[in-house]
């Protein structure tokens, strides 16, 4: 695909936004079923049944997958599709490219060792490695807008309102 064909497609798409802001508002569902065997969570994902389960540093077997490597694999995805499309948009010539995420957990927070070891990522590294013949100017617009239209990114920048409810059923 080329920039024209992008803007082409996404032009229609702009032009209602601008005109019906409530069009551009859009719920995603992620749904996952408990195991009732095991430490584990099947979650649907519209392609394929991903089983979630405990790291192998909480106890886990490796065998499932981790909720925490899910993370940094959406975030990978995400900017890997956003720098693209930019690129494109931007006639900014790509021969090939690797995006990688890596994060730093203290199991010892998860497991509850430790009251003031945190629970999460203390830091992700997100980094491109490109084949390009691009300018550093060329690059350093890239980088700064895959940083500004990554959803994923920024949902993890901005930290969102999270709201959590629980029912019996």
């Amino acid at each position: 695909m080329d920039a024209a064909e992008l803007r082409a497609i996404q032009a229609p798409i702009k032009e209602r936004y601008r005109g019906e802001s409530g069009a551009a508002l859009v719920t995603l569902h992620a749904k996952g079923t408990l195991d009732d065997r095991n430490i584990a969570c099947k979650v649907e994902t519209g392609r394929a049944l991903a089983v979630a389960g405990l790291h192998p540093a909480t106890g886990g077997t490796g065998l499932e997958l981790c909720s925490g490597d899910m993370l940094l694999e959406a975030l990978v995805a995400c900017a890997g599709v956003t720098l693209k499309a930019v690129a494109t948009a931007l006639e900014i010539p790509l021969r090939t490219g690797t995006v990688s995420a890596e994060g730093d957990l203290d199991f010892r927070g998860t497991l509850g060792v430790v009251k003031d070891a945190p629970v999460g990522f203390a830091e992700i590294r997100l980094s491109f490695d490109l084949d390009t013949d691009a300018s550093q100017e060329q690059l350093d617009q890239l980088l700064k807008l895959t940083e500004r239209y990554c959803v994923v990114y920024q949902t993890l920048a901005g930290g969102p309102s999270l709201n959590v409810a629980m029912t019996r059923v």
